[in-house]
């Protein structure tokens, strides 16, 4: 038994509508739950654990997957059933990084053909997440990034908006402490902590990092002018404590 939980938002889509009735003609008790309201992945998620649903597609984008993720958090580690995606959002950020198909149909029958393997799970305060949580300008831009701009430009939204933030956006100052690295009075415009690879639309912020080692990249961003963008791209790119204007460590 398979449920697909999908995105109210995206329920409509003829093109989701048309894989999701492929995929069902393919395999054998394919369940469909649609939300409505923020709390709906969480019930539909008990009804398919209580069902015995072994494998479950969340159809969403980032956030959809942010808040599944969140419900099963809430259960013991034996409990949770594996997670698959069906990437229907505007970044579509872990699924990409995780180089899943991002057409619908592809997307479904890899769910159902690719073999399962544990992750990590990150806790921040009483929330969790699997891909990255952003402070400073990046968090504003996916915050105030309207929905609108976002379905018609997709990922580049949020790189049209971060250009417009990031021009008169005063620095937060910052004091990073883990047991084998300090930051102190680090002034960032942007900053993350990293269990994958890439935010806001496809923005790689730590190229080396792994969603199942363990570890953490954290990433700090300081003020710079747009005659700093080089070297900040380069900096990105490979990541080090001693960059002048991006600094990181693996934790």
């Amino acid at each position: 038994m398979v449920m697909i939980i999908l995105n109210g938002k995206k329920a409509g889509i003829p093109t989701v509508r048309e894989a999701i009735s492929t995929f069902r003609n393919e395999v054998t008790d394919v369940q469909v739950r649609v939300t409505y309201e923020y709390g709906d992945v969480e019930r539909f998620m008990l009804e398919a654990v209580q069902n015995g649903v072994e494998r479950l597609i969340i159809g969403g984008g980032d956030g959809s997957v942010n808040e599944v993720v969140n419900a099963m958090a809430t259960l013991p580690r034996k409990a949770r059933p594996e997670l698959a995606i069906l990437p229907l959002g505007t970044a579509n950020d872990f699924a990409t990084a995780c180089e899943i198909p991002l057409e619908s149909l592809d997307a479904l029958r890899f769910a159902m053909s690719g073999s399962s393997t544990p992750i990590d799970i990150v806790k921040a305060n009483d929330r969790h997440f699997i891909n990255t949580a952003t402070a400073g300008f990046g968090a504003q831009v996916t915050a105030d990034t309207p929905v609108e701009l976002k379905n018609f430009l997709g990922g580049g939204a949020y790189t049209l908006t971060g250009v417009l933030k990031a021009m008169d956006f005063v620095p937060y100052s910052s004091n990073i402490t883990t047991p084998q690295n300090s930051f102190q009075n680090h002034d960032v415009v942007a900053g993350a902590i990293c269990n994958g690879k890439q935010a806001g639309g496809g923005q790689v912020l730590a190229p080396n990092a792994l969603i199942n080692d363990g570890l953490l990249d954290v990433v700090g961003i300081s003020k710079f002018t747009l005659i700093d963008i080089p070297q900040v791209l380069e900096e990105i790119r490979y990541p080090s404590s001693e960059g002048v204007f991006v600094r990181a460590f693996c934790h």
